[in-house]
């Protein structure tokens, strides 16, 4: 493998960017391509050391020292990923933080993750007059230190991912809430499309200022998603409408993604079990390029029924997680679905790892 000059922890070097481009952008549903997860020492020491549940807002060289740790275990696995730390404190607490809002932190043991949220902002319309993005913001100020940090960590071993837009209904939960929000799109409709509106120009002026510092690795974007797509690529969410019909994600979730997709080369979706009822929708997003396909407790995994997904997004490329054992299943019965990225965990070794991603390389739909 030709070792990677911006990457030095991609054990799977050049090829990796070029498979990448097949599947993302040529949308070649004959391959497949895949990262393997091994066990994780600095997994196992951080979940050592912390427990779930509320906490401070971290140091961000200790986060920063934390991905170059982990990331640096996986420079001898020759796999399809894409070394890349993500911003998990910025993850839904920023953009709420940014005007005004009590940002609170989460730790997560099981994947070393500390992340953000906020507490409902405000109580009623006459407050969100008075809101407004503040360059000298705490949480902004805090937001560019961050990414400063990263950088310097990352320079020439990883890169950073980008993260989650709070974008459409996700960003009118930030003001008043879930359920609040659900009323307000029904009975104040107008207000809460200017909510969305404020909403966009603060996501939109993150991202911006995400892509201005960090800029971008071999054209593409580093994604904990996707794992590298080329030209600037956001990453949205659907999970307000879940739980909702297609004609309230037409009304309240397709613009405002579409909306932000075009500001940039375009955009991935991540979508839970049980949302996949919007996929016929979803799979016709303007600029969409990829889609992550999360699994829930009482729905069947994504990997289980991906033919049945296919008939459905056609040559969309999918993202989707498998154990070990049940992808070798398929493996060697030679039923795996092309045009797909498998995520696979429970692998056993650095060498298990190796050999099977000799054989993923070869194999053809």
């Amino acid at each position: 493998m030709k070792q990677n000059s911006l990457l030095g922890y991609c054990g799977g070097g050049e090829e990796v960017f070029t498979r990448l481009r097949c599947l993302y952008k040529k949308r070649d549903t004959s391959i497949i391509c895949a990262r393997t997860d091994t066990p994780s020492k600095t997994l196992k020491e951080f979940a050592e050391r912390h427990t779930s549940g509320f906490c401070d807002y971290p140091d961000p060289v200790e986060r920063a020292i934390f991905w170059d740790m982990y990331l640096s275990e996986r420079k001898d696995i020759c796999d399809d990923s894409v070394p890349s730390a993500y911003l998990s404190e910025m993850d839904q607490g920023l953009y709420g933080g940014i005007i005004g809002g009590e940002t609170r932190f989460l730790v997560h043991p099981e994947n070393g993750w500390i992340s953000s949220m906020t507490a409902p902002i405000i109580k009623s319309w006459s407050e969100f007059k008075k809101l407004s993005f503040n360059n000298d913001s705490l949480w902004f100020k805090r937001y560019l230190n961050q990414l400063e940090i990263f950088k310097k960590y990352a320079h020439g071993k990883f890169g950073i991912s980008h993260f989650i837009l709070i974008n459409g209904l996700n960003f009118v939960f930030e003001l008043f809430g879930a359920t609040r929000t659900y009323l307000e799109a029904i009975e104040n409709p107008e207000k809460v499309e200017k909510a969305c509106e404020f909403g966009l120009r603060i996501n939109l002026k993150v991202q911006d200022t995400f892509f201005e510092k960090i800029g971008l690795i071999e054209g593409g974007t580093c994604s904990n998603m996707v794992q590298w797509i080329d030209g600037k690529i956001i990453s949205e969410s659907v999970d307000p409408f879940h739980m909702a019909s297609i004609d309230f994600f037409e009304r309240w979730g397709k613009k405002q993604l579409e909306d932000a997709f075009s500001h940039f080369d375009g955009g991935v979706i991540h979508i839970h079990g049980n949302g996949r009822h919007l996929l016929p929708v979803i799979s016709k997003i303007e600029k969409l390029r990829a889609i992550y396909l999360g699994d829930d407790n009482n729905y069947p995994q994504a990997f289980s029924i991906l033919k049945d997904i296919k008939k459905i997004v056609g040559d969309i490329p999918l993202v989707v997680d498998v154990s070990y054992n049940d992808f070798i299943s398929c493996f060697e019965a030679h039923r795996l679905t092309g045009g797909v990225f498998y995520r696979i965990y429970d692998v056993p070794d650095k060498d298990t790892a190796n050999f099977l991603m000799d054989k993923i390389r070869e194999y053809r739909v």
